[in-house]
């Protein structure tokens, strides 16, 4: 490994090499604002204190890190190298959220294969850029970068792929991209990170939200005029910043059973855990259960009074649904955003459905009693959201999870 890659000592201490790295790396020392600071100071603070960390997980934690600063200083300096990206506003882009593990993936990923939508491709989310044509990504070095920084990840951990897999060339989460402004929820998943999430629980990720609309400007600025499909389940703790930057975004927020959600999140994000972090396991496992409850019971509260305050912008839809009759869900999901449903497009989606790529690479299987909570316990912390959207089990349990 080159020596300048190499985990600091202390952490909290490394901020100016850090970003001297990353400006030799990229070649700019522009970061733009300097709102992303704060947030980044406390991670650091955070990864010399809270996890137990192995020498391989500081050094990977370290990369992370490094690489998620070197993504926001690519989409600032080509954001310099391309004055005008920003002359157009983006209208009404479709949006799907909603708890983790209730069909968003599954459903971005078929709705994309409609040529008229843009999406964020996982190597664009790395490497902001306008989005060169089709043909040309592999003539990328960020495009081999990201390929090959998945394909790792997945040979550490290979249950990730069959609970999630990921691919550069395909459309993937706007988290990736909100990250850059070091107030994120994913810097509480991937170790122990306790004191981050305390800090992390009190921040408005307003600039963070700035950063994104502005990165989507300039990945989708050689094709302006071609609508977004966009897809997080985060967006759904930050439904009033959505609405801020997107006043006329189409909303679609699936929905499932929480006590199979939830701990198929936690399932999906633990794998990671014993290649990062020495020993304490079972308590990792059982105090991520209880935090992700916590933090997705509370956000689905906050998304209920925003809704209120944007009537006909959000469409509703049960996950056993889009199992049961995919292409029923998508015809209502097309006249909800306004657009016609064109032959080659269902032809697509049909073929998608028929290779079922999701189920490529193995069942995701769990067990919820690995992470300490009880399916009543989990659907109690969530009041009547399970009654409303009438998502009480009707049969037997079953521990694989939808994506």
């Amino acid at each position: 490994m080159d020596d300048r890659y190499a985990a600091p000592k202390v952490f909290a201490t490394a901020v100016d090499q850090l970003h001297e790295l990353v400006a030799e790396e990229v070649g700019s020392t522009d970061f733009g604002s300097d709102d992303y600071l704060p947030g980044l100071r406390v991670l650091l603070q955070s990864m010399d204190y809270d996890p137990r960390f192995s020498e391989r997980g500081r050094h990977y934690a370290w990369g992370t890190v490094v690489g998620v600063l070197g993504g926001r200083a690519r989409a600032i300096r080509s954001m310099a190298e391309h004055p005008g990206f920003d002359r157009h506003a983006i209208p009404s882009p479709v949006v799907i959220t909603g708890l983790p593990r209730t069909g968003t993936t599954a459903l971005h990923k078929l709705m994309a294969v409609d040529q008229r939508f843009q999406g964020l491709q996982t190597w664009l989310l790395d490497s902001p850029m306008p989005r060169p044509p089709r043909e040309t990504w592999t003539d990328y070095p960020a495009f081999h970068r990201t390929a090959a920084t998945l394909e790792a990840r997945f040979k550490a951990a290979p249950k990730k792929r069959a609970a999630h897999n990921m691919a550069a060339e395909e459309v993937d989460e706007c988290c990736l991209v909100l990250r850059q402004g070091f107030v994120s929820n994913l810097w509480t998943v991937g170790w122990s990170a306790a004191t981050y999430d305390a800090w992390w629980q009190c921040q408005s990720e307003e600039s963070s939200y700035r950063h994104y609309y502005r990165c989507l400007q300039l990945i989708g600025s050689t094709e302006p005029d071609k609508r977004w499909l966009l897809k997080n389940p985060g967006h759904i703790e930050n439904l009033d910043l959505l609405f801020a930057v997107f006043p006329d975004a189409k909303v679609i927020q699936t929905h499932r059973d929480p006590a199979r959600a939830v701990p198929s999140l936690c399932s999906l994000l633990m794998p990671l855990h014993p290649l990062v972090e020495e020993g304490r396991y079972e308590q990792r496992a059982h105090n991520m259960l209880a935090r992700e409850v916590a933090k997705w019971a509370n956000a689905l509260r906050k998304a209920q009074r925003v809704r209120e305050m944007h009537p006909g912008q959000v469409l509703d839809l049960v996950h056993a649904d889009l199992h049961r009759n995919p292409m029923a869900v998508i015809e209502r999901i097309y006249g909800f955003i306004g657009e016609d449903l064109r032959p080659e497009a269902r032809a697509a989606m049909l073929q998608r459905i028929a290779d079922d790529p999701e189920r490529q690479h193995g069942a995701h299987d769990y067990d919820i009693a690995d992470f300490g909570m009880r399916e009543t316990e989990i659907r109690e912390r969530f009041g009547d959201y399970i009654s409303r959207f009438d998502l009480a089990p009707k049969g037997p349990a079953t521990a694989g999870g939808a994506k």
